[in-house]
């Protein structure tokens, strides 16, 4: 890879030194809804031979199979509990999830994934080709979230453990897990090894002295989740868990784009002689202390659309510098990720900005922007693709059949009116306000006050004036279920 095959193509590969980055957004997110999260998090960590292209195949095989017994009238397997009629209905009824309006006509098998067992055949990001690994988005804010990668390997461990199915599970829970394999969808649940390579974690005084993190957030939420486990029905963990993940996973990649725009700030005052200096400066410039990303009761969408849009051009900016330093004989080896090797960076280019400039770096970066225009206004390619993720994590799943409309209880996002322009607001469902109370207040002692929950909120990026909550409807929410 060269420059100029980068000047070519500036999305198809990154330079090593931004892919090795753990700020790197890495897989890069499309489309996924809550329960595409569980599910693809079920198949990294406990199912390693089952990639996301195999998902929905294996849901067409497991299909096919059921319906060539029912037109033979056949008998069910040896192994299974239910006939075959009844196993149909608890596939097609009790455990099927809701298609989207634009899928109503498709025909596949998609069911809510209340256990492992139902991973390997339903829940993938796409029905065709090689859809994107949630999972291992999940997996990299566990380990950025993390003191170090033994705390990241033990919470991971934890994790694995809750979401298997144990002796103190429901009993539906414990039946659907001994049933699924009956019927022909086999795979062997244990704990996947993690690569290194794909997981990072950040130097130690970037960590602690970090203010404003929602992976860390992230981490803290599921070990209280985890202590919790059995004190509720399956049904009711899971879908506190879904709540979590989906605020979790959009705040932490519109963390990741906000802070690679902050880089990429630093670079450019750096080319003009400028920039921080220092492991201190840098982290102070590079990792915000507070950012609300959103607030509650307005509109989302068109500050996300920023944040992608800033860290696309940033994203530009940062490897066609890589590039061009490599392209006149002065590469750069060390990490972007760090404050103290961002740093390092600075210094570098600081001092080899005249023969950058000389080689006209600034027209060059300019000539890019123009010819990716669409995608950096995120009108198509990865852009389009990190508002199609958020909206469909955090919104309200919209389905095809009215009556289940009110399916998603654990949104972030809600759609203000009935009309399909009707703009989506920060507004929690209640069963997003379930978790997000119970995580804030986990562990605490004393007095309890809506103010920790407003704290809570604001570490995942979404501000609350606290004043008007007894008027709006997250006041009602809470009213409504007791907080």
């Amino acid at each position: 890879m060269t420059l100029a095959n980068f000047t070519q193509a500036p999305w198809k590969n990154s330079h090593e030194v931004y892919q090795a980055s753990p700020l790197s957004i890495s897989p890069a997110p499309e489309y996924a809804n809550s329960e595409v999260l569980v599910a693809s998090l079920y198949r990294i960590i406990g199912f390693a031979g089952i990639s996301e292209s195999k998902v929905s195949p294996a849901g067409r095989e497991l299909e096919q199979r059921l319906q060539k017994l029912r037109d033979k009238r056949g008998s069910p397997p040896k192994e299974a509990t239910l006939e075959v009629e009844g196993w149909n209905t608890v596939l097609h009824g009790v455990l099927e999830s809701p298609k989207l309006p634009n899928q109503s006509a498709q025909r596949f098998l998609q069911v809510t994934p209340l256990v492992p067992a139902l991973a390997p055949f339903s829940g993938a990001a796409r029905l065709k080709g090689n859809p994107w690994s949630p999972g291992n988005l999940i997996r990299r804010m566990v380990w950025l979230g993390s003191p170090s990668h033994q705390a990241a390997q033990s919470l991971w461990s934890s994790l694995f453990t809750a979401l298997s199915i144990e002796a103190e599970d429901d009993v539906f829970a414990r039946w659907l897990e001994r049933e699924v394999p009956s019927w022909g969808a086999d795979a062997t649940w244990q704990e996947a090894p993690v690569p290194p390579k794909e997981v990072s974690v950040l130097l130690d005084d970037d960590f602690t002295n970090m203010s404003f993190m929602p992976a860390r957030q992230f981490t803290k939420d599921l070990k209280a989740l985890i202590q919790v486990k059995h004190t509720m029905t399956r049904r009711q963990w899971t879908s506190l868990l879904e709540s979590i993940l989906r605020v979790a996973a959009v705040t932490h990649v519109t963390w990741l784009c906000d802070v690679q725009d902050r880089l990429w700030r630093c670079l450019s005052e750096a080319i003009d002689g400028g920039g921080p200096s220092g492991d201190l400066a840098t982290r102070s410039r590079v990792f915000p202390s507070q950012a609300p990303y959103m607030a509650y009761g307005g509109k989302a969408l068109q500050g996300l659309k920023d944040k992608a849009s800033s860290y696309l051009s940033a994203r530009l900016g940062i490897n066609a510098l890589l590039w061009s330093l490599d392209d006149l004989g002065l590469p750069y080896r060390g990490s972007i990720g760090s404050s103290k090797g961002i740093a390092q960076l600075c210094e570098h280019v600081r001092t080899n900005r005249q023969a950058l400039l000389a080689a006209g770096f600034g027209a060059r970066v300019a000539e890019i922007r123009e010819q990716e225009a669409k995608t950096l206004g995120c009108k198509k390619g990865i852009g389009s693709n990190l508002l199609e993720f958020a909206r469909h994590v955090l919104g309200q799943r919209q389905t095809a059949i009215q009556l289940l409309r009110g399916y998603d209880q654990g949104y972030i996002l809600k759609k203000k009116g009935s009309s399909n322009s009707s703009p989506w607001v920060v507004s929690l469902g209640p069963v997003a306000v379930l978790a997000l109370v119970h995580c804030a207040l986990s562990g605490m002692g004393g007095p309890r006050s809506i103010h920790k929950l407003g704290d809570h909120l604001g570490a995942y990026g979404i501000a609350v004036d606290r004043a008007d909550i007894a008027r709006n409807d997250l006041g009602n929410q809470l009213r409504m279920l007791g907080r």
